[in-house]
């Protein structure tokens, strides 16, 4: 992201969002063929939170704007631009964005959805950057919003384990500093690796019937091992090279936040990234992968825990079904 704009994008505000109900290892133990101590061991997951019956994702992304409306002190009529990634929207279309948009009565931005999968914050991030950097906007939202818990196969031990619900976000704004705030970003996708992680039908590639639901073809679909495989290679030597790129060692790192996904994923890149365990954003224990709300989800509980402070540089690192996969560069800002 070679940024000629005026203006740098900074990380305002932060706000997340996670349902009361918590299903931990031992409930999911009680009816599949699987143990908490397994779970653990395999992914590092302890519990997840699950949204109540009624409710979608677009309820969670009101909660967090909420948040960050009254962390800013600022309300609706502020907001320029909203981009809301997410592989579980409320409907096909309208947009959550545009559903969003209108819960909150912020009648003066725009928005839209971004599909990018566990990606997507990453890519939604570098998105509103760009809008902020050349001018265009001076306030814009980033909600990553998710309700895995109803695309996870509950009878699927691979899959239901790993997933959970919650929405988390960013306010991004201008600076004229260019030394803070969002400093770059390196994008990729590899079709290729579309078979490895889907959600096969519902598409117009496979519209919805009785059998594609008798089958589970609506049901997240993992080939578990190649998207371990591929997602310590995507996320480690991404992060590497915009560690590169700007000249940036390990040491000048004070976190690296990846996609919460499997903690030996993380565990894997930040080894390959010669960055210790204590310098890494987790949250996955408690809440497992919930897709484009993991990395601000950290974000946003590592500030309110008062362990960021301005100046800081953090890495974050995702990947996710595609394939996609990408780093960004931040120097934290407030």
């Amino acid at each position: 992201m070679n940024n000629k704009g005026p203006y740098n994008a900074y990380i305002s505000a932060v706000g997340s969002y996670f349902p009361d109900k918590i299903i931990n290892n031992d409930y999911l133990a009680s009816y599949l063929d699987t143990s908490n101590e397994w779970i653990i061991e395999r992914t590092g997951i302890r519990e997840r939170r699950y949204l109540e019956d009624g409710k979608a994702a677009s309820d969670m992304a009101v909660k967090v704007i909420e948040s960050i409306f009254e962390q800013r002190g600022i309300g609706p009529d502020d907001i320029d631009l909203l981009i809301i990634p997410t592989v579980s929207p409320d409907m096909i279309y309208p947009s959550t964005a545009c559903i969003v948009q209108n819960k909150l009565g912020m009648k003066n931005c725009w928005g839209f959805d971004m599909l990018a999968a566990c990606s997507g914050f990453i890519f939604a991030l570098s998105t509103a950057a760009q809008f902020v950097q050349n001018g265009t906007y001076k306030k814009v939202l980033v909600v990553g919003t998710e309700v895995m818990s109803r695309l996870a196969n509950p009878n699927d031990r691979n899959t239901v384990v790993l997933f959970g619900d919650g929405a988390a976000g960013v306010l991004l704004e201008p600076t004229e500093d260019k030394n803070i705030g969002i400093l770059d970003a390196i994008l990729h996708i590899d079709g290729s690796g579309g078979d490895y992680l889907k959600q096969p039908a519902g598409g117009s590639a496979m519209p919805a019937s009785k059998e594609t639901v008798e089958n589970g073809l609506h049901f997240i679909h993992q080939d578990g091992r190649s998207v371990f495989k591929f997602a310590v290679k995507g996320m480690a030597d991404i992060s590497a090279e915009i560690m590169e790129k700007n000249k940036i060692k390990p040491e000048d790192i004070a976190y690296l936040v990846p996609h919460q996904a499997n903690l030996r994923i993380i565990s894997a890149t930040a080894q390959k990234m010669g960055i210790g365990m204590d310098k890494v954003m987790l949250n996955i224990d408690k809440y497992g992968n919930t897709t484009s709300a993991t990395i601000p989800s950290c974000i946003s509980e590592y500030y309110k825990e008062g362990k960021l402070k301005k100046g800081d540089n953090l890495v974050l690192a995702s990947f996710g079904a595609g394939f996609t996969w990408g780093s960004v560069l931040v120097r934290w800002a407030i």
